[in-house]
């Protein structure tokens, strides 16, 4: 059988391995503790469960507009205005299936064959293949790891060509929880202005920021208009399972989106549109706890990792992952199994310690692993126990 060629510019995910290696040690009762998730361990406030079930015992239970309900989307702009500081018409809003459905169809309305899209390592890992199914190249740039993986600027400079069509920004980053200052933000943006690129700023960890106030991107660049919003219910709510996100920037990009979004999922879940408008104007106190939470294990894994011999690991600003990097100890020969890679001590991690992480390699950077403290203090602590042992052992 032959496919699409698009479906050979996808890279098949390279955590399948780990992810089948991890469910096969459950299955033999051995007890798997999880370092690997990327989503909050809370479940969803009350308040906006509420108001789903209140949708559906009045019946808000059809297709709503393929772009979203008015009514949340002017909840969208209730909340940008709120916490954001910026503003967008209506017909600058579109609501989508999530955070990454919104990412991909702006891809496919943007970006086509011959185009290139500039891509920060390390990457969050569906970047690339939302460029590359388009037909597009994406070109990778340099980041600093020591000042919360900022832009490299010469070498972004250096990567930018005739053939530049945008930059993908993603701060607070997932994975390294980086959070970019205020005048790194500008400067990429004075930037892609200066090319007339479009700018797609990634905000779906906007309210997990821990030691500076975040500022949205076309807050502080309003007068440039190639800036695309993204944000999402996901990950401020822990509504990731509820499958809305959101895209706001200019009215001919949002209707293109639209009309794709028309033909390929209709609309998002009617459900989760309701339960979202209660989300985003209702209490709020659920997010500072949650924040608050998290700051907390933060430090705690920070200080784990950093207390171990050959591991080091800046504080991310923000998100709740850590990006360690074991550089000192990949290459060591350990019981005649050379670690080659990130991967290898991942894999080694599992096997022997019965911890599942992700490997940087799935990022760009193959020194690293991503922890995610989205779990309890007794769980972070745990693992890093084990971790410890395993690298007492090499």
């Amino acid at each position: 059988m032959k496919l699409a060629k698009r479906i050979d510019r996808i890279q098949p995910s390279a955590t399948l391995a780990m992810t089948s290696k991890a469910a096969e040690l459950r299955a033999q009762g051995k007890d798997v503790l999880n370092m690997s998730v990327g989503e909050p361990d809370f479940n969803t406030p009350s308040n906006i469960i509420s108001a789903a079930i209140d949708a559906m015992n009045n019946g808000h239970t059809r297709y709503t507009p393929g772009g979203g309900t008015k009514e949340l989307k002017q909840a969208i702009q209730k909340k940008l205005q709120r916490d954001n500081n910026i503003h967008y018409e209506l017909n600058e809003i579109i609501v989508s299936s999530g955070g990454k459905h919104s990412l991909y169809n702006a891809c496919q309305a943007l970006f086509e064959a011959g185009d290139e899209v500039i891509i920060f390592t390390p990457y969050w890992v569906s970047f690339p293949d939302f460029v590359s199914v388009t037909g597009a190249t994406p070109v990778f740039v340099k980041t600093d790891a020591e000042n919360q993986y900022q832009p490299v600027f010469d070498d972004l400079e250096a990567k930018i060509t005739k053939n530049t069509k945008g930059i993908i920004i993603n701060s607070p980053s997932n994975p390294t929880g980086g959070v970019w200052s205020d005048d790194a933000i500008r400067k990429t943006v004075d930037i892609a202005r200066s090319h007339s690129l479009w700018v797609f700023s990634d905000e779906c960890y906007e309210q997990l920021t821990y030691s500076q106030k975040y500022n949205s991107t076309y807050d502080l660049c309003s007068d440039y208009d190639r800036i695309l919003t993204f944000q999402s219910c996901s990950k401020t709510y822990a509504m990731t399972g509820w499958r809305i996100g959101y895209t706001c920037g200019d009215s001919a990009v949002i209707s293109a989106m639209s009309k794709l979004q028309g033909q390929s999922t209709s609309c998002p879940n009617s459900i989760a549109q309701y339960a979202a408008m209660e989300a985003l104007t209702g209490d709020q106190s659920f997010v500072a706890d949650m924040k608050k939470a998290f700051n907390i294990r933060r430090d705690l894994i920070v200080d784990r990792l950093n207390s171990m011999e050959g591991v080091t690991c800046d504080i991310p600003g923000g998100a709740f992952y850590v990006f360690p990097s074991f550089k000192e100890i990949i290459n060591r020969n350990v019981s005649g199994n050379n670690i080659k890679s990130a991967l290898d001590l991942c894999m080694m991690l599992l096997e022997k310690k019965l911890v599942v992480s992700v490997s940087g390699e799935s990022f760009g950077a193959n020194n690293n692993i991503r922890f995610s403290y989205a779990t309890s203090e007794k769980v972070i602590n745990d693992a890093m126990d084990r971790l410890e042992a395993l690298l007492n052992e090499i």
